[in-house]
């Protein structure tokens, strides 16, 4: 059995994919903090509870291990009005911990790095498609965080472990079987707020309705967080065939490659509730920009992987999460 190594693997996005590891038939072993994370979501599984910067833990995992053959790196922070309040905070645990922990890994031989990249890093503000090399300008210090960590990684690569950055999109919903899930009970990104909107019985405000995309309102690529498990593990599975000797580092993006502008999100999420959301048009943000969604030639190409999810299955797992959410966790 293949065995991986997922630091921040009870987080949202670590413990999903460690549940699609489990059900591919490859064993994970658990590294977090818990700064983020939940103990609840490392239930049944492998877990050392502790810091991806922790040399001598690290030592003692692979010691303990000696079968991981590939390291999925989801640890971070992630908050993006958090990381423009503290900025060195990210950059410690996001840079730095990131730079100590890849050091880590290569003095015990581990050749194999999966980083969870984010699209922030995009400059995507008329509401166009990306690919892999559309420009880049991150627009906070979370996201300058997960660029530097890609420049860092391009150059480590060279000497050091292999790097395959996985850019994910904008993920929704929750593992099928309801294993895990967001574990915030307050989400700030846009079906979070949604959700909120319609659970408390006020209109949903579409902040913006004059972008340059096709209903006027901002755009983005959701993705089925079950199917960006599924990428993590073709990652796993084809790493060799994608990076050799020769070729040692790549970025993929991971989206849906359709974008879904915001009324659309709320069209989508009137076809799964019985009640209907009401919405109501407001002024843009300061800072919103039109956003944009993923090419995914290169995800299809070279991962065999393409999303099998709607928004629609998103959704509706993300509202099956919610009572599951509320029992499992009781802060």
């Amino acid at each position: 059995m293949t065995t991986v190594l997922i630091a921040g693997g009870a987080g949202y996005i670590g413990s999903t994919v460690a549940s699609a590891c489990l059900d591919a038939g490859i064993d994970p072993v658990i590294l977090d903090n818990l700064s983020r994370g939940r103990r609840e979501f490392t239930r049944g599984r492998t877990f050392y509870e502790g810091d991806i910067a922790d040399g001598a833990l690290i030592d003692r995992i692979f010691s303990e291990h000696p079968d991981i053959s590939a390291v999925v790196h989801c640890a971070a922070l992630i908050v993006v009005p958090e990381s423009v309040a503290d900025p060195i905070g990210y950059y410690d645990a996001n840079v730095g911990k990131s730079l100590a922990f890849v050091g880590h890994l290569h003095r015990n031989r581990c050749d194999r790095v999966i980083f969870s990249s984010s699209a922030s890093i995009y400059q995507a503000e008329d509401g166009s498609a990306v690919s892999e090399d559309s420009p880049l300008a991150p627009q906070s210090p979370y996201a300058r965080t997960k660029a530097h960590c890609e420049e860092m990684f391009a150059d480590i690569s060279v000497a050091g472990p292999r790097v395959l950055s996985l850019r994910y999109f904008n993920p929704v919903g929750a593992d099928p079987e309801l294993r895990t899930g967001l574990q915030l009970k307050r989400p700030s990104h846009a079906l979070g707020v949604l959700i909120r909107a319609h659970q408390e019985g006020r209109p949903f405000p579409i902040t913006g309705t004059g972008y340059p995309t096709r209903d006027g309102t901002g755009i983005r690529d959701y993705v089925h967080v079950w199917d960006l498990a599924a990428a993590h593990v073709a990652a796993i599975q084809r790493f060799d065939s994608i990076l050799t000797e020769k070729k040692r580092s790549i970025a993929i993006n991971l989206g849906t490659g359709s974008g879904t502008t915001v009324r659309e999100l709320c069209a989508a999420f009137n076809n799964v509730v019985s009640t209907p959301l009401r919405t109501v048009d407001a002024e843009p943000r300061p800072g919103d920009v039109a956003g944009g969604y993923t090419k995914s030639d290169r995800a299809a190409e070279l991962l065999g992987w393409t999303p099998k999810l709607s928004l629609e299955d998103g959704i509706r797992s993300a509202l099956d999460w919610i009572p599951v959410r509320d029992a499992l966790l009781t802060d």
